[in-house]
């Protein structure tokens, strides 16, 4: 046979349908279906604190199905292999992901579904038991706290020297972000990092001429 004639049978029997049989095929669904389970559970216990989307865990969990179940096909023929990438290649998704946590659970559940439907069950559990350990020991480290937002309400500009004197002695940090001037007064807004947050406001406030200050906690950015 010649080499012509064995690339040719190799091509015409990748076009046929693989040999993965009915149990192969169940074994990794069920396996896929346990760890997307699993997932599902750890995504809502590290969300409880947070902003939750039942449809978005959901959705998520049944994408390591369906991962699987396209891997498990393209190892079956080559030719849906082929259609796959085709047809994955030219879809786009538009949704924004608004919490890099769920990124992070986004893939671990693509993640999940390719390793299953390849066959690698014991990576797949290793690697949700180590993701697992790993999101919850890094979570009990020590967090920098967020510095505040304090907003200043002002009828004239002579209280502003005052201001920032008594933020330099009951702050550790603090940057003007905002200032708004008008012809009645002016705005400001400063980003504080303090520990005696209600006696800033309480300075700031009796100084002449302001007339509102407000002391707002956010969870942006936090400074290093």
């Amino acid at each position: 046979m010649s080499i012509r004639d064995t690339i040719k049978k190799s091509v015409l029997e990748g076009l046929g349908h693989g040999d993965i049989s009915i149990g192969k095929i169940a074994g990794a669904l069920l396996i896929t279906a346990l760890l997307s389970f699993f997932i599902f559970h750890i995504y809502k216990l590290v969300k409880k604190s947070g902003f939750y989307s039942h449809t978005f865990n959901v959705s998520m969990a049944v994408i390591s199905l369906v991962t699987a179940g396209i891997i498990l096909s393209m190892q079956s023929n080559i030719v849906i292999s082929l259609g796959m990438v085709g047809a994955l290649s030219i879809v786009r998704f538009r949704t924004a992901v608004k919490d890099p946590m769920d990124l992070l659970f986004l893939f671990w559940s693509i993640g999940t579904g390719i390793i299953c439907g390849a066959g690698l069950y014991e990576i797949a559990i290793l690697l949700s038991l180590f993701v697992t350990i790993s999101m919850f020991l890094l979570e009990m480290l020590p967090k920098a706290k967020a510095p505040f937002l304090l907003i200043i309400n002002l009828e004239g500009k002579e209280a502003e020297k005052d201001i920032f004197t008594i933020l330099a002695g009951y702050s550790k940090y603090y940057k003007e972000k905002s200032r708004s001037v008008t012809k009645h007064g002016m705005d400001l807004i400063f980003e504080v990092s303090t520990t005696n947050g209600n006696v800033l406001v309480e300075e700031i406030i009796n100084l002449n001429q302001v007339t509102n200050a407000a002391l707002l906690s956010h969870d942006g950015e936090v400074r290093a």
